[in-house]
């Protein structure tokens, strides 16, 4: 190993913590340190350099280096350097020591150098480098020493200044260096002044302790911090004890130990622990008082009695650290070489100085550990101890060593081979197959060995066994195979003498027919070739011959030819014929035997086709039919049935089925109504599909109608009913040629009333049903006549078609023969509520329906005189009136009044009509002024407006010149104008057309004079205007209608009002004002007025009015609002009652029954 590295540089590195003086530690056993580094000497499995031990003069710089390769490791190892057996000098790290660390790339090895400067007389003693990496370990130890001229440096026990922190502090149980470092005197020496880390620690702010590690070269903060803690922890004096015990104790193994205390009171109770366990008065502990003083011996001390030990004094207590250090063991009687042969039992002694103690045995520097499956055995008797080897082999020759704590010794095992004679050889053999082959051998001397087959290695598993006894090799095949035929050679190991034998396998032919029938059967399809192969085995390979019916088969270029292979017999047969079909043998034969089988050949086909289906029913869009299965199946069981169909006219088959039909029936579906068809069928067997059966006769799929819907009465008379329907939902393809209307009296003895599906349902004999109407009704409406008056009727209706009559459709209740009188009702549309205006020229064609049984008489009224009918048409109808004007003319604007009378009851109507057209010219238009640029005008209103309000008024100028008309203003509201921007030195003249809603008048109104715009300009005097006033009283420009709602539907009743200042509207009901209600919600949106009624109940019906009042006036509006009702209203309507049979019916009710309404 080279030398290590002395540095006597005197160089300074950055200012660092001076750490405490070092106090010699006196290293335990110098032998014992000494084996050690010898052993590590030995044992170094990560050291390629180690640090050599060394001397350096006091002030001068040594520094120690340790090399580690990297190429096995994937990372840093980890490296701690130490003084003594504990200190840990990476917390000393500053001004006299620096750790470094460096990588060489190219070498891939780590330098550790350990520094130390200026050394000091106690830096003197035993190092150790420790180095880990993951589960390897290595370590080094050295010396350091220190010389100077004067004084020597005392040594000084390294374990009596040991000791454990305290208990129940935050580092309880830490092992704590301080002892080591007591202080010293030292010389004065001229230094420079340094810098107390610890005193800058102390003061500083813990986030600037990072700043000053980093300055002053700490590479262990955390450990100096922990110190730092230790050092501000302020000892209280004790109490009880005048004088405690020393931080630790040493002793060696059987001697005697003395604790010693002094208490400050005599009086107080001492009890003495032991790792907390309390320590009883025996041989081996004694206790003696002497005055304040209270000691405990410890005889014959032991390793068991290295343990913190401490003593109680009232509520106080003091510890210390006991330390029994165990003598080197020495060898006593050194190892031997020796010579063996191999297999011998090899025995290695030594012995020691001590009883049981603890030796380690190695081999080459490798430590032996025995084990359960080591060859090693170490045997300890006494201060005997012996190391066996159990056949031993020639890897054993090596030189074996002993190591103790005091001293070690070495020797070398040589193991060398004996002749070796064989006893017994090996034999060939011959076996069949499936029998155990034993191939056995018996060599003089107890070697392993090796076998091979066939030049390979043999492999053993749960067939193949290998057997070594003693001097006998065994090679056990069980169950033998044919691939277990071959030569085997055993070689002994270390010898170059092989022992051989053959093994020949024997089989008898066998046909394997395991992929065949359990009759032996093999179907062949018609027309297709057959390879039937069938593997056959035997050793050595069989002779295959097929026959047919005593017929041999040749092997050749036939249709049906055998064919031989090593582990298979082939029968081929190139295109199959029905007459192949037969049994077919095949025989085998070697010198182990004969083997026979026979084979079933079947040969199939695909079945005929079926003859053509028979369609027996028909439907809508389904049909059925039915088949004969075919006559010959094809030598295989038919499986099912395909089904197709095509339309008549169609050449594409539609697939009906995609899963065989077992049966000989089917039902087609989803076919169109009115579309001749056709049919087919395809048999299938395991083989294939056969060819198609003829197609079926023509069929045409038809189907009668859906029952008519919404049956309803829509009139009754004193001796006829009439029904109103309507068509059915589905009609289909036959169409619908019209509808029979039947009927039955109430009362008929075999009338059955069910209710089903919410819908009445009766059950007569057909001849209880009268037929209303000889030839089928085109319509759905018709009048049962020549009814009794007051008998109650069943009525229904059917469909009829080309496929017959539908399902009925019935009346869900009797009906009664009987008129009932119902009260006009008028029901004004909704665009005649106001005012309707056409222009002249147009028609005038409004209907107004109305209500009322039986028919009402009605009478129009045109501003309250007969209307002349040859002017308006007047045409009535049972349900409305008509008023029509082919050409409307001004003449014909008014008011229409309707009265609808049915017996004693009355009912009114008014509508507004209004014929407009485009108005006249204004009457004058006069240049009232003229002055620079600009023209003042007045006119007058046209005298005729043409029935409609004047919307405003044009504007037009003429050069009188060319006379040529430019429009100056259009849609003018006033009748006074001031025309600008006229170009000076021209003459003008103006005309007026007036406008309203139909446009501009025929004619315009010009000005007589013409306007001269003069070149010198003429001053304008300001016309005086007056203030226009736009107030204007309430009036409704769209009033309430009357109106009726069902009961728990909301209800809103609208108008429109105007007015300046903006009136307040008020809704009253029956001259009552709505205030407050939460039934009731007023909306008032640009002059339009709405009042929303929630949920209304029949109590909410009445006259409505809304009152408009500002400043000017009042002015009011009304209507009438009827609540029909409840759920007796809605049933009959959703059963189809006219509303004005509902009407009378309720009327009917209420008026026998007062109370309830």
């Amino acid at each position: 190993m080279p030398e290590p590295t002395k540095k006597e540089e005197n160089e300074v590195p950055a200012p660092a913590p001076p750490p405490e003086e070092w106090s010699l530690g006196e290293s335990p056993a110098g032998g014992e340190e000494q084996d050690k580094q010898n052993a590590n000497s030995q044992l170094s499995t990560l050291f390629v350099e180690k640090p050599q031990t060394g001397s350096v003069k006091v002030g001068a710089n040594i520094t120690f280096i340790a090399k580690v390769k990297a190429e096995d490791l994937l990372r840093k190892p980890t490296v701690k350097w130490f003084k003594g057996k504990w200190m840990d000098l990476a917390s000393k790290a500053g001004k006299h020591l620096q750790l470094k660390e460096t990588f060489e790339r190219q070498t891939r090895i780590y330098t550790f150098e350990m520094q130390i400067i200026k050394a000091k007389e106690n830096y003197a003693g035993n190092y150790r480098c420790e180095v880990t990496y993951k589960d390897k370990f290595d370590s080094c130890s050295f010396d350091l020493e220190v010389h100077e001229s004067t004084g020597t440096t005392p040594n000084i026990d390294i374990r009596s200044a040991f000791k454990r922190s305290g208990e129940g502090q935050e580092d309880a149980g830490e092992l704590d260096f301080s002892g080591l470092l007591k202080r010293r005197e030292v010389k004065q020496q001229e230094e420079e002044p340094e810098i107390d880390v610890w005193e800058l620690l102390k003061n500083a702010n813990p986030n600037e302790y990072e700043k000053i590690a980093f300055q002053y070269g700490i590479t262990d903060l955390r450990g100096m911090l922990k110190r730092l803690k230790r050092m501000r922890r302020v000892e209280k004096k004790s109490a009880a004890f005048a004088k405690i015990l020393d931080p630790a104790y040493q002793i060696d193994k059987g001697g005697r130990v003395r604790f010693v205390v002094e208490l400050a009171d005599p009086k107080l109770e001492v009890k003495w622990f032991k790792n907390g366990q309390e320590i009883r008065p025996s041989t081996k502990y004694i206790f003696e008082h002497k005055g304040n003083e209270r000691i405990m011996f410890i005889n014959n001390c032991a390793l068991t009695d290295d343990s913190e030990y401490y003593v109680t004094a009232g509520d106080e207590k003091c510890s210390t650290e006991l330390f029994v250090r165990e003598p080197p063991i020495m060898v006593t009687k050194q190892l031997e070489d020796m010579n063996a042969y191999c297999g011998e039992r090899v025995e290695l002694e030594v012995e020691v100085s001590e009883d049981d103690a603890n030796v380690k045995w190695f081999k080459n520097g490798e430590e032996i550990v025995p084990g359960p499956k080591s060859r090693y055995r170490i045997k300890v008797e006494g201060k005997k101890h012996t190391l066996i080897i159990e056949g031993a082999t020639k890897a054993d020759s090596a030189e074996y060593s002993v190591m103790t704590t005091g001293g070690q010794s070495s020797a070398k095992l040589s193991v060398d081979l004996r002749p070796l004679k064989i006893t017994t050889p090996l034999t060939d053999q011959t076996v069949k197959l499936g029998k155990e082959v034993c191939l056995k051998c018996e060599i003089s001397e107890n070697v392993p060995g090796k076998w091979t087959k066939n030049g390979l290695p043999v492999q053993e598993g749960e067939r193949l066994k290998v057997v070594h006894k003693g001097r006998i090799h065994k090679l056990v095949i069980a169950n033998a195979l044919i691939e277990d035929e071959g030569e085997y050679v055993f070689t002994p190991d270390a010898y170059n003498v092989p022992l051989s034998a053959k093994v020949h396998v024997i089989d008898p032919p066998k046909i394997i027919l395991d992929g065949l029938d359990a009759d032996n059967t093999v179907t062949v399809i018609a027309g297709s070739k057959l390879r039937l192969e069938i593997p056959v085995t035997g050793e050595p390979p069989p002779k295959a011959i097929w026959s047919r019916a005593d017929k041999a088969i040749m092997e050749g270029s036939g249709r049906i030819r055998a064919e031989s292979y090593p582990d298979s017999s082939t029968l081929v047969i190139d295109v199959a014929e029905r007459d192949d079909s037969g049994v077919y043998n095949i025989n085998l034969k070697n010198e182990a035997g004969e083997a026979h089988a026979s084979i079933k050949i079947k040969v199939v086909d695909i079945p005929d086709p079926p003859v053509a289906p028979n369609v027996t029913e028909v439907g809508d869009d389904w049909c059925i039919m039915n088949w004969e299965p075919p006559v010959y199946d094809g030598g295989s069981p038919i499986l099912g049935y395909f089904i197709e169909r095509k339309k008549k006219q169609s050449s594409r088959w539609m697939r009906l089925n995609f899963d065989l039909c077992k049966e000989t029936t089917f039902e087609p579906k989803k076919m169109i109504e009115g579309v001749a068809y056709e049919v087919r069928i395809f048999a299938v067997n395991a083989i294939g599909i056969s060819k198609p059966s003829m197609p079926s006769k023509p069929f045409v799929p038809l189907a009668v109608t859906s029952p008519p819907t919404l049956l309803a009465v829509d009139s009754v008379t004193d001796s006829s009913v009439t029904m109103k329907w309507r068509p059915p939902d589905q009609i289909g393809a036959a169409g619908l040629d019209g509808y029979v209307l039947e009927y039955c009296f109430e009362g008929s003895t075999s009338a059955k009333q069910s209710n089903e599906n919410g819908e009445a349902a009766y059950d007569l004999p057909a001849e209880d049903w009268i037929t209303a109407n000889t030839d089928l009704i085109d319509k759905t409406k018709f009048t049962i006549t020549g009814l009794p008056t007051d008998a109650k009727i069943f009525v229904r209706v059917k469909a009829i078609n080309a496929a017959g009559a539908s399902e009925p459709k019935y009346y869900s209740q009797p009906i009664l023969v009987k008129e009932i009188i119902e009260p006009p009702k008028i029901r004004i549309p909704r665009h005649l509520k106001q005012t309707y205006i056409r222009r002249v020229g147009e028609a005038v064609n409004l209907v107004i329906p109305f209500q009322g049984k039986p028919r009402p008489e009605l009478t129009w009224k045109k501003d309250g005189a007969e209307i002349d009918k040859n002017q308006i048409n007047i045409r009535n109808s049972e349900t409305d009136t008509i008023i029509f004007i082919r050409k409307a003319e001004r003449s014909h604007s008014g008011k229409y009044d309707l009265e609808v009378k049915v017996d004693k009851y009355v009912e009114n109507a008014s509508i507004d009509i209004q014929i407009v057209d485009r108005p006249g010219p204004p009457q004058a238009v006069t240049i009232e002024d003229v002055w620079g640029e600009n023209v003042a005008l007045t006119w007058t209103p046209p005298k005729d407006d043409g029935n409609a309000a004047i919307t405003g008024y044009t504007i037009q100028k003429a050069d009188k010149k060319s006379m040529e008309w430019f429009t100056v203003i259009e849609h003018y509201h006033r009748t006074n104008a001031t025309i600008t921007e006229l170009v000076i030195g021209n003459e003008y003249y103006f005309r007026v057309f007036a406008e309203n809603m139909c446009g501009l008048s025929e004619d315009a109104t010009m000005t007589k004079e013409s306007a001269v715009i003069a070149k010198d300009g003429k001053i304008y005097k300001n016309p005086v205007y007056e203030d226009f006033d736009f107030t204007e009283a309430p009036m409704f420009t769209q009033p309430l209608v009357n109106t009726y709602a069902i009961a728990g539907y909301n209800a809103t009743l609208n108008c429109s009002v105007r007015g300046n200042p903006k009136p307040k509207i008020t809704w009253m009901k029956n001259k009552v004002a709505i205030v407050d209600d939460p039934r009731y919600r007023m909306f008032s949106n640009q002059g339009v007025c709405t009042l929303e009624i929630r949920k209304p109940s029949p109590y909410d019906g009445g006259t409505y009015c809304c009152k408009a009042v500002n400043d000017l006036g009042t002015v009011e509006i009304e209507c009438k609002l009827e609540v029909k009702g409840g759920l007796s209203f809605c049933r009959l309507l959703l059963q189809g009652v006219p509303p004005n049979i509902i009407d009378s019916y309720l009327r009917d009710l209420q008026s026998s029954n007062p109370e309830e309404y």
